[in-house]
Order: structure tokens, then sequence, then C-alpha cells
């Protein structure tokens, strides 16, 4: 008779507590989406598909949902763009301050986002800069392009030279190597920075709250609904978000399954 070990359970039953506990906010979301609320949904009072059909109703939810998504696309093209430069910069080229400029870059990391929030809102007082718009996507820039940095860096490192030099052995320029042959392997890493530096762009409320002025983002929407209940439209857009998200992820995963099937096939 085999003897009960604790130790072989543990990890399962951890792994399915962990994955309940992270779901019961989505699921309180989820359900909630559906009440017939009238002035608070804070309490259910009925179940509704009137949320999911009109869900401009909700005075302000679309416009802030709507600048999120602007603030979130141009921080990410910026980001991306500037921290894909400075990856390949860190990763091909020594130049002087290299190590310097690769522990500056950590530091938003490391930074807390009320402290990096509260010294920006600062700086642009000092400065003179009218908060809004454009003080929330220099502020999101800043934050995401470390993160980006260091996505892209790791593709960079992982690299082999050795398909860069066999493209200059047949004549290839130095910009016809980068764009044929460089780039492509990069472009993993650097859809996966964008999708990451948006993500964060678009989720943050602390480095915003600080910096937005009279700009109302998705978060800074719903932490002043908060107080009544937040809209069930809210809700609505929330767990919209996370579905395109589950649906694009499990995308991903099913064509790179896909692909990797194909080439053991062709092996």
């Amino acid at each position: 008779m085999r003897k009960f070990s604790f130790g072989r359970y543990a990890l399962p039953v951890y792994a399915v507590l962990a994955f309940i506990y992270l779901l019961i906010p989505i699921a309180f979301t989820f359900f909630f989406s559906f009440n017939d609320y009238r002035r608070s949904n804070i309490t259910w009072r009925g179940f509704t598909l009137d949320n999911w059909t009109s869900v401009c109703e909700a005075q302000g939810v679309c416009a802030a949902f709507a600048t999120s998504i602007s603030i979130g696309l141009i921080s990410t093209l910026i980001a991306t763009t500037l921290g894909t430069m400075i990856a390949i910069a860190l990763v091909r080229y020594l130049f002087k301050f290299r190590s310097s400029i690769s522990l500056l870059l950590f530091l938003p990391m490391a930074t807390p986002e009320l402290v990096l929030g509260a010294g920006l809102a600062a700086q642009f007082f000092n400065f003179g800069v009218e908060m809004g718009f454009t003080t929330i996507v220099l502020a999101h820039v800043m934050f995401c392009l470390s993160f980006v940095v260091v996505t892209v860096k790791a593709r960079v490192a992982s690299l082999d030279p050795a398909l860069e030099e066999a493209a200059t052995d047949v004549y290839g320029s130095p910009s016809q190597v980068f764009w044929k042959v460089t780039f492509p392997l990069l472009l993993p890493g650097i859809m996966a920075a964008a999708l990451l530096a948006f993500a964060l762009s678009f989720d943050d409320f602390i480095i915003t709250y600080f910096n937005s002025g009279p700009t109302q983002t998705f978060p800074t929407f719903v932490y002043t609904a908060a107080s009544k209940g937040v809209p069930c439209e809210a809700n609505v857009i929330g767990i919209a978000v996370f579905l395109l998200a589950i649906a694009i992820v499990m995308t991903l995963q099913v064509r790179s399954s896909i692909k990797a099937k194909r080439l053991a096939a062709v092996k």
C-alpha cells in the first residue's frame, strides 16, 4: 500500500487555489456587468443585458476608454521605437558611458510608481507644462521605455551573428541586412515588448493620476466612480478587454504550435 505523500499534492493544490484566487475579482466583475443597477452598482439588483447592448450610455465611460486606448497606442509606438534602437545600441556597439546608461535605464523599473509620478508632476509644474494628454503620454513613455529595452535587449543578445555575416558575404548592404535578416529575427521580441508597453500604459493609474490634469483615462474613471460602485458599463469594457486579450494569446499559441508541428514534419 502506497503511503500518502503531502508533497506530491501540495503544488497542484496550491496552483488551483492561486488560480481561483486570481479569478475571483474577474468573476465578480463579469457577474456585476449584468447587474440591473440604478444609481449604485454595489449590490445585486437583478439580471439584465442592457449594459452590454448600450455600453456608452454611462456618462464618460467610453470617452475615458477611448482616451486610454489613444494614450496606450501613442506611448507604445514611441517607447517601442526608442527602446528598440537603444537595445540594439547597448548590445551591438561599444561607446562611452555604456554601463552607466544601462544602469539608468533600470531606474524607472526599480522606482516606486508613487515616487515616479510625483517627481514627473513636479518637473512638469516647474517647467510650466500644462497637465493633460501630452503629459500622460510623456510619463508613460518614460515608464514603459525601460521594459521595452530589457525585453528587446534579451532578443538582440540571443541572435546568431553568423546569419548577418552570411548576408554580408553575399554583398548585402547594411540596410538590407538589417531589414531582411536582423529585423525579422527581432520582430517577436519587439512585438512582445510592444504588447507589454501597451498593457502597462493602458492599466496605469498612479503615474496617470499625478500627471493627468483634467484628462480622464479609464483607470482614473473607475477610481472616481468606485465610491458609488463602478458602473456596469465599465465592467463590460473591462471584461471585453480581458476576453480579447485571452483570444489574442490563444490565437498566437495555436499559430506557434501549428508552425512548430510543420517544422517538425519537414525535418
